[in-house]
């Protein structure tokens, strides 16, 4: 069982400083289920790569805790020396201690500082395949590659493996790196080799903290992490939409962290107004009869929405169940009249994976979201929306990176919100819409929504796609 973390930022041999281990020299450490060693398999200025190497002795486990199988040889023959699994995630806590805890005597500003890093666990196990190793990796911004490995290569009649060797790339923080995986690896497991008991839910939200509120697979993650203990996973539940109601006005349209310097920098302009009240013309101009709000936070835009005569089905996205909650209350569900309610739909989803709810609507919008969304996920963005659910009509809005200069309070060089993760220009926004309006079969136009500066354009930009076929 082997995990590798590699980086490319330079000095790359600096990564010795953020996981305290001398590149160097190999490193031994025992652990109650084996040995851990830590060495470097190279170690260059542009480059460094450090290995965790697990050896775990099965005999040894099964004389210490004893056999419960009623096939004695199970304990002895099974995968537990060779996948990533909680073993994997105590060595973690143990041997990389002060770099999960971000954490470095001599390059702490090294370590409070996104660089470019790669990991590779050799032989992963995911109960739920593929497509849930994703669900879990790729909502975080991670770029992933998977490759499914056989049972075993002389014997294809065996069938296919569990298991995967999964490759995960990521500007980010070593920490944060490091914490996804030290909670996530039992996950995909599904299964810990030790008790777990009300400490293990405390251990959740603290390295859960900032991340797992906001995750899509939460819930799953939460029982899968306490080992299905209903009670212990309830109680974590209950915390973490607690934490959620202490940062809700933290949190965006899309379920990601709110943009409360955006919204003071736009407060003058009344710009949220103004992009509603220009996205509702567009709609009464339209014939049509469906609106799905993409990312459509505390619903703002559905109140609008329900005011159209014309529409008869209004659907509401986002990826935080707690935000819904919040635009439930907002819309006065209970107090709606039951043709409004039947025609008001809120669902719980996220934008990267393909739902077959989102099909067959006039008009989608997607209103100041996509600059949230990592570039590497911007990929599986696009198919979900263009390709998957494939609207008459997508209405885009995004900022307009060219009138920051406008606003006297953003430092240059800032974007509106720390967690925006790219500000586009006009240039930027339309050579990006335009190659996806080609590749899928759309025309687009551009729009500026508020005021027009004669230099840098309007504070935001907003493409109006329409699917080709349907101007026949």
């Amino acid at each position: 069982m082997y995990l590798t973390i590699t980086t490319t930022h330079q000095p790359a041999t600096d990564l010795g400083y953020l996981l305290h281990k001398n590149p160097f020299k190999t490193q031994t450490f025992s652990q109650s289920f084996g040995k851990t060693h830590v060495f470097y398999t190279e170690a260059q200025v542009k480059r460094c790569t450090a290995v965790l190497l697990l050896d775990i002795d099965p005999i040894g486990l099964v004389r210490r805790v004893g056999s419960g199988s009623d096939f004695a040889l199970e304990q002895y023959v099974n995968d537990r020396p060779y996948v990533a699994s909680s073993f994997l995630s105590v060595a973690l806590g143990d041997v990389l201690r002060s770099a999960i805890a971000g954490r470095s005597t001599e390059r702490q500003e090294l370590a409070e500082t996104a660089i470019p890093l790669e990991a590779t666990i050799g032989v992963l196990p995911s109960r739920g395949g593929e497509e849930f190793l994703r669900r879990l990796f790729e909502p975080l911004g991670y770029e992933t590659k998977v490759k499914k490995l056989p049972l075993d290569e002389q014997f294809p009649e065996w069938g296919e493996s569990r298991y995967f060797k999964v490759t995960l790339r990521k500007t980010c923080l070593l920490k944060d790196l490091l914490t996804h995986l030290y909670v996530l690896i039992p996950v995909l497991d599904n299964g810990k080799h030790y008790w777990v008991g009300e400490e293990e839910v405390d251990k959740l939200l603290r390295h859960g903290e900032g991340w797992l509120s906001a995750h899509p697979e939460k819930e799953q993650i939460t029982r899968r992490y306490l080992k299905h203990a209903r009670n212990l996973a309830h109680n974590a539940l209950t915390r973490l939409s607690e934490n959620e109601d202490e940062q809700i006005d933290e949190f965006i349209d899309s379920g990601l962290p709110k943009v409360e310097r955006e919204r003071s920098l736009e407060e003058k302009l009344s710009l949220n107004e103004i992009r509603l009240r220009q996205i509702v013309e567009i709609i009464e101009e339209s014939t049509a009869v469906s609106v799905i709000d993409l990312g459509c936070g505390e619903g703002k835009l559905l109140s609008a929405l329900l005011k159209i005569k014309q529409l008869n089905a209004i659907v509401g996205m986002d990826v935080s169940i707690r935000t819904l909650e919040i635009a439930k209350d907002r819309l006065n569900w209970d107090q709606l009249p039951p043709k409004q309610q039947e025609k008001l739909k809120l669902i719980h989803g996220s934008l990267l994976y393909r739902d077959s709810r989102l099909a067959g609507f006039d008009i989608a919008t997607v209103i100041e979201v996509i600059e949230h969304l990592d570039m590497p996920r911007l990929s599986a963005f696009e198919r979900v929306l263009f390709e998957f659910a494939k609207p008459k009509t997508i209405i885009m809005t995004t900022p307009n990176a060219e009138y920051n200069v406008r606003f006297e309070n953003l430092p240059p060089g800032q974007f509106r919100h720390t967690d925006h993760r790219f500000e586009w220009t006009r240039a930027e926004f339309e050579d990006w819409a335009c190659e996806r309006a080609a590749k899928y079969g759309y025309s687009v136009e551009f729009r500026p929504v508020g005021e027009v500066d004669p230099f840098v354009g309007a504070p935001t930009q907003l493409g109006l796609f329409t699917l080709v076929e349907a101007k026949r």
